[in-house]
C-alpha cells in the first residue's frame, strides 16, 4: 500500500497512463507520418531543424551498424538530403524507435497540428482531477516520457480537458536517460530534490516499472483501456487515479 504521507512527488508516464494508448498510435503517428515530407520540405534550411538533421545521421551512422535493412542517405542535392530524411525516419517509426532525433521532429510536426487546431490531447478523464487534487495537497507533478518534453507540453496544453500545463511542475524525456534503465530515475529524483522513496511513479510498462523500483521509488501500474494484458505483474495496480490513497 501506497504511504500518501511520504509521497511529495509523482512522475507519470504519458501513453497508457495519462493518454490513451489509441491517440498515440491511432491519431499521433499517423499524423505525423502524413506529413513528415511536407514538414521537411518546408523546413530543410531551418537552424533548428539542421540540428535535427544532423541527430538524426549520427543516430542512422550507429543503427547502420546493427541494421541491414536501413536506408541509404546521401547529401548530393538538396533533394537527395530530404529523400534521405525522409526514408530513414519512416524506417524508424516502422520499428517504433525511440530515437530522441525521431521524437524531436514528430513534436515540431504535432506543434504544427495542436497550433492549425488538426490535433487535440486527449487525456483520460480522471486526469485533471488528479492532477488538481494532488497539487491542493502540496505535491509536486512531473511527467515522463519517451516523447520529446514539446510533444508532452503540446498533449497537456491542448488537451480535451484545457490546458492543464499549470498543474505539472516540470517534463522529462529520454535525455535523462532510457525509461527501462535505473540510473534515469536515478537522475530524475536528483534534478526534483527528492529522496527516491518520496517519489511515485506510475506507468502501463513493466519494464520501467521495475527500472524505477529498481531506482528506490514507489511505484503504481496502470491498468487503461486498450493497455496490453498483463498478468502476474507483481505491482499495485490502479484503473483510475482516483483510487489512489491521496
Amino acid at each position: 500500500m501506497i504511504d500518501a504521507q511520504r509521497i511529495r512527488s509523482v512522475l507519470l508516464d504519458v501513453e497508457g497512463t495519462a493518454t490513451p494508448i489509441s491517440f498515440v498510435y491511432d491519431v499521433l503517428f499517423p499524423y505525423a507520418a502524413r506529413n513528415l515530407e511536407s514538414y521537411v520540405r518546408q523546413h530543410s534550411r531551418d537552424g533548428v531543424f539542421r540540428a535535427i538533421v544532423a541527430d538524426l545521421y549520427n543516430q542512422r551512422q550507429a543503427d547502420k551498424v546493427r541494421a541491414s535493412d536501413i536506408p541509404e542517405w546521401s547529401n548530393d542535392t538538396e533533394r537527395d538530403e530530404i529523400a534521405s530524411i525522409v526514408a530513414y525516419c519512416r524506417w524508424l517509426m516502422s520499428k517504433d524507435s525511440k530515437a530522441s532525433a525521431l521524437k524531436s521532429l514528430q513534436g515540431k510536426i504535432w506543434q504544427q497540428g495542436y497550433l492549425s487546431g488538426a490535433l487535440k490531447g486527449q487525456v483520460f478523464d480522471d486526469v485533471p482531477g488528479a492532477l488538481k487534487r494532488w497539487r491542493e495537497q502540496g505535491k509536486r507533478i512531473y511527467i515522463y516520457s519517451s516523447g520529446s518534453v514539446l510533444a508532452q507540453k503540446l498533449i497537456f496544453s491542448h488537451s480535451d480537458h484545457g490546458d492543464v500545463t499549470p498543474l505539472i511542475d516540470g517534463y522529462f524525456d529520454t535525455g535523462v536517460g532510457a525509461k527501462h534503465e535505473a540510473s534515469s530515475y536515478v537522475r530524475i529524483a536528483a534534478e526534483i530534490h527528492h529522496q527516491s522513496e518520496q517519489v511515485l511513479f506510475i506507468s502501463d510498462a513493466v519494464k520501467e516499472l521495475q527500472a524505477a523500483r529498481a531506482a528506490g521509488l514507489e511505484t503504481v501500474c496502470a491498468i487503461r483501456p486498450g493497455n496490453l494484458q498483463v498478468e502476474e505483474i507483481g505491482y499495485e495496480s490502479i484503473h483510475s487515479f482516483d483510487e489512489l490513497p491521496f
